[in-house]
C-alpha cells in the first residue's frame, strides 16, 4: 500500500437477521409514510442488533428499542427495534451499546428477546432510515443476515 492510497468506503451491512421488507410495509404511518426519511424494514428473527456502519451512537434510548448512528463522514442512520416497542420499557432488550459510544461495524447494540416482544403484541417489523434525505433501493428480498452487504444501495 502507498503513502497515498485511499481507503475502501465501508459499505452498509445489514443491522440484523430477518425477513427484508421495503419501508412501505411498515405497520406505522411515520415509517411507512416516510416521515424521518428513506429506508427499509426488517421483520425482525435474530436476537442481535448490530452496527451497520462503523461511527458514534448520536441517540440510544435508555429503553433499548432505537439507536442513532453517526458516520465519520455525517451520515445518520436510525435503528428502531419494533413497532410501539417504548411502551416496554426495556423489557426484552439487553442493552450494549449507550449514546456517546464509538462502534464498528458489526458491534452488537442490543440483544431482543424477539419472543417476548411477540408475547407483548408488539410487531418486530425494525425499521432502518436514513435521515440525511438519502434515497435507499432494496436490491433483494426474502431473507437476511446480520451482516449482508449485498440487502440496499443507498443514494
Amino acid at each position: 500500500m502507498g503513502l497515498f492510497s485511499r481507503k475502501k468506503k465501508e459499505a452498509f451491512a445489514c443491522p440484523m437477521t430477518g425477513v427484508l421488507h421495503p419501508i412501505e410495509e411498515v405497520p406505522d404511518p411515520v415509517f411507512s409514510e416516510k416521515t424521518l426519511g428513506e429506508g427499509f424494514a426488517v421483520e425482525l428473527t435474530g436476537r442481535e442488533v448490530k452496527a451497520p456502519v462503523s461511527g458514534t451512537i448520536s441517540a440510544a434510548f435508555p429503553t433499548g428499542h432505537a439507536f442513532g448512528i453517526t458516520t465519520k463522514d455525517g451520515m445518520e442512520i436510525l435503528i428502531h427495534i419494533g413497532i410501539e416497542t417504548v411502551a416496554l420499557e426495556g423489557a426484552g432488550f439487553e442493552v450494549k451499546k449507550k449514546q456517546g459510544d464509538a462502534v464498528k461495524q458489526g458491534d452488537v447494540l442490543v440483544e431482543v428477546d424477539v419472543d417476548y416482544l411477540k408475547s407483548q403484541g408488539k410487531s418486530v417489523y425494525s425499521p432502518v432510515i436514513f435521515t440525511g434525505g438519502q434515497s435507499v433501493r432494496l436490491l433483494k428480498s426474502g431473507n437476511v443476515q446480520a451482516g449482508d452487504e449485498d440487502v440496499i444501495q443507498v443514494q
